[in-house]
């Protein structure tokens, strides 16, 4: 499924509108029983969404998932037993049609780059979560991104501080396996990707770099350093 990259704004886009009859099926993952209930009925709320199960630590995370397959995972990055980082890119391959929507306190545009580089589609800040993560986790199901408006920015800072070209930490990644002579599929492969994720960031590295041929995406990685 074709990841559509989205930095979210206060406006909901027609995903939020409408969406086919089948639900939403959820996993709530966080250690506070408060939060999961709030969270709850903050997505069952407005139909569409059902919560199949709730995880209370890391080791529960992936034993649910793995069990239930959900379409969206909502993850507290502050979950006991690991690393939410960890789990969140083992999910990615072990269970590749489960989207991961991570919930925090952390603003850190470096903690979001971190999170999204191992493979979650959506960042929402608790303290937004009340007007925002419904939206998360629906455009999730559409395998569309979602980050906080309040993280954007920095994010976007953060993007262009790394890369110096505009280019996102992954599509850097993507540019410098491609110049390594990967193709799309092993790319994927290697990313945790669909194919199809993989060929929408080689057109979106054409467009922003104005190169035309793998030859010249070859050049500007060696002019870059991105391979020796």
């Amino acid at each position: 499924m074709a990841v559509h990259l989205h930095l979210a704004t206060e406006e909901r886009g027609a995903s939020d509108r409408t969406r086919p009859e089948t639900l939403i099926r959820v996993i709530l993952a966080d250690d506070h029983t408060a939060v999961r209930r709030n969270l709850r009925l903050l997505l069952e709320g407005e139909g569409g969404v059902q919560v199949i199960a709730e995880a209370t630590d890391l080791s529960s995370v992936t034993r649910y998932v793995q069990a239930h397959l959900p379409h969206v995972l909502v993850l507290d990055l502050r979950m006991p037993n690991g690393s939410s980082i960890e789990t969140i890119r083992r999910l990615r391959s072990n269970a590749p049609g489960t989207e991961i929507v991570v919930l925090t306190m952390e603003e850190s545009p470096a903690f979001a780059q971190q999170a999204i580089d191992a493979g979650a589609i959506g960042f929402v800040l608790k303290d937004r979560a009340d007007e925002e993560l419904l939206t998360a986790v629906r455009r999730a199901a559409d395998a569309e991104e979602y980050i906080s408006p309040r993280v954007v920015v920095g994010l976007e800072a953060l993007r262009k501080q790394v890369t110096g070209d505009g280019l996102s930490v992954r599509e850097t990644e993507v540019l410098r396996l491609i110049a390594l002579g990967h193709t799309s599929a092993e790319i994927a492969a290697k990313l945790h990707l669909s194919r199809r994720t993989v060929e929408t960031h080689r057109a979106r590295l054409h467009r922003k770099l104005g190169l035309g041929s793998r030859a010249q995406l070859v050049g500007y990685a060696l002019g870059r350093h991105l391979i020796g």
